[in-house]
């Protein structure tokens, strides 16, 4: 039988953001907080944390943020960077803003680069988002790409022989399938995540990518209705799509 999490009600609030533990013991004692119809006023109270508390308790009104084991799929608009060292407005920008203090924290699942837009996930669940990364796992992900030239003919052989070599380094890539869609527009999807992938790859056949736009991870899809810069909460089943995908031969 599985242990139910619980947590001091001042120190979950605090870790989700509603302010310090000075400030969210206010507001609890001051009623705001509402429990299955009841006022909580004693911030040392034990709650058990469950995926059902955000139906069943309120903060000033409104449904409590979802407790830790968020997982969130973006849809990743161009210019917006994933990392905090780079300069430019950052992925975190686009989340609630009290979401940006929770403890734990949401990070990114890998990253995508400034200049590539699509599907990127945001957990705060650090075995999930290994999970996710790890070879051993075989999620694929899938790209658009635009080239600026047409393609010559032998990308796709080239693409599927696992012999393939970037510039500097010294292991090829593992084999990538690609599909056309017109001359200058194919999908590719990748079994591995080396830095800049893509572009180099495409560079290594003496071509290059003016667009690019991540669509799938696993068999999880970006939804045609999510639009730049918008975000949802992966249930369960959004979460099973992500290691649906078989990794192809």
């Amino acid at each position: 039988m599985t242990k139910i999490p619980t947590a001091r009600l001042d120190k979950l609030l605090a870790n989700l953001g509603y302010g310090s533990r000075r400030e969210v013991q206010a507001l609890i004692e001051g009623g705001r907080v509402i429990l299955d119809g009841e006022a909580e006023t004693d911030p040392a109270q034990r709650i058990y944390v469950k995926a059902d508390l955000v139906s069943r308790m309120t903060v000033d009104g409104a449904p409590l943020d979802p407790p830790p084991g968020l997982i969130l799929m973006l849809n990743k608009p161009l210019g917006v960077t994933c990392s905090q060292k780079d300069a430019g407005p950052l992925i975190y920008g686009l989340l609630p803003e009290r979401w940006r203090r929770r403890d734990p924290a949401l990070s990114t699942v890998g990253r995508l680069d400034k200049e590539t837009s699509g599907l990127i996930l945001l957990t705060d669940d650090g075995a999930l988002l290994h999970r996710i990364i790890a070879p051993k796992s075989h999620v694929p992900k899938r790209y658009h790409v635009r080239l600026a030239r047409p393609l010559a003919g032998n990308e796709g052989a080239a693409l599927a022989s696992g012999t393939l070599m970037l510039e500097g380094e010294e292991k090829p890539l593992l084999p990538v399938a690609m599909e056309t869609v017109t001359p200058t527009e194919v999908f590719v999807t990748l079994n591995e995540g080396r830095y800049h992938q893509v572009r180099r790859m495409f560079a290594a056949l003496g071509n290059h990518v003016d667009a690019l736009h991540r669509d799938r991870v696993g068999g999880l899809d970006l939804p045609a209705d999510l639009e730049p810069g918008a975000f949802r909460i992966l249930d369960e089943a959004g979460i099973a799509r992500i290691f649906a995908a078989e990794r192809p031969a």
